[in-house]
């Protein structure tokens, strides 16, 4: 029997996988790093915080995240031209005292059943919006371009900084980094638009991870992202996780198997609901399992992490994998 690590590469590389990639198990996340624990937790009903950016976020009882809080009083960037006034990056250089516990935990991780796998959020896009608000940071790609490649130049001079950081102390052999790119239906920014303002600030971020160690780069975005595949293959992104139905995935499967691989196409939306069910839940993961295949594609519950907004429910779609494998393998 292959390792959790072997099998997942068998399958992104269109080899002999003895099973499905059950979710996130090859993954082995390390967080908590002390650039990630300026920013308080944002917990359900537990009230407003302010991260290390200044972003105020909220996550009210009931909801499935958190989100920042965009009134015009909250917002860190409340003019765009005069963004340098306002935005201030974290801080990343700590005494090697500080990194102690996250280098144990990384240490602790067997390296050849899973990998181990930095967690990162949230992306550069996201970072843009948070704080200026999603509708103000789309009107500004149009109306202040200069000043929106500013920006996120700044924010991928700190992504730089804290990969530095983090590579040093953990040592990863995979990158797990969230930016949601689209709602469900489509993307945010048009194809020439991303490959002007993202394309390149990933391309300096994932392959300073590539050059220092790190093998499998996973990019989450839940959300319609099948116009903007070929820009994540240029980036060096590994695997596209969180891709919702409305993709299409066994159609990206078949075009773009074997540039990269698809972990999803098991809707949040759909099973991780009040009222799941396992029947339910075994009759979306047959479904994504027999239209996508055995190569270039990992089912897995479209939200980015091994978690669930309802109790049981990943944990079942876990065991429905399971019984897949033993049908299809």
């Amino acid at each position: 029997m292959l390792t959790k690590k072997q099998n997942f590469l068998e399958t992104i590389r269109g080899g002999n996988p003895d099973r499905f990639v059950n979710q996130y198990e090859y993954l082995a996340m390390v967080g908590g790093s002390p650039i990630s624990s300026q920013s308080p937790r944002c917990t359900p009903g537990g009230g407003p915080v302010v991260d290390a950016w200044g972003v105020t976020k909220n996550w009210p009882a009931g909801l499935p995240g958190q989100f920042p809080v965009h009134d015009y009083e909250h917002r860190v960037v409340k003019d765009i031209t005069r963004w340098k006034e306002t935005v201030h990056m974290p801080r990343t250089d700590f005494p090697d005292e500080h990194w102690a516990a996250f280098e144990a935990a990384a240490a602790a991780i067997d390296k050849e059943d899973r990998f181990v796998c930095l967690s990162v959020a949230p992306g550069i896009f996201e970072q843009v919006h948070y704080l200026m608000s999603i509708e103000e940071a789309l009107v500004a790609f149009y109306t202040n371009p200069d000043e929106m490649h500013e920006l996120i130049d700044y924010i991928v001079e700190f992504e730089l900084k804290q990969a530095e950081q983090l590579c040093k102390h953990a040592h990863p052999n995979a990158l797990f980094h969230h930016d949601d790119w689209g709602s469900h239906n489509s993307s945010f920014l048009s194809p020439e638009m991303f490959e002007e303002f993202i394309v390149p600030a990933y391309k300096k971020v994932y392959g300073y991870y590539k050059e220092h160690g790190v093998e499998i780069i996973v990019h989450h975005s839940d959300s319609y992202a099948a116009n903007l595949v070929p820009a994540m293959i240029e980036m060096g992104i590994d695997v596209f996780q969180g891709c919702v139905t409305t993709n299409n995935v066994p159609a990206l499967v078949k075009e773009y198997g074997g540039r990269i691989a698809f972990m999803g196409d098991i809707n949040n939306g759909v099973c991780d609901i009040r009222e799941w069910t396992p029947e339910l839940l075994e009759r979306e993961v047959r479904r994504a399992c027999e239209t996508n295949g055995k190569y270039y594609f990992i089912p897995c519950l479209t939200m980015g992490g091994p978690a669930s907004t309802y109790p049981g429910v990943y944990q079942c779609v876990s065991e429905k994998i399971d019984m897949m494998s033993k049908e299809m393998f």
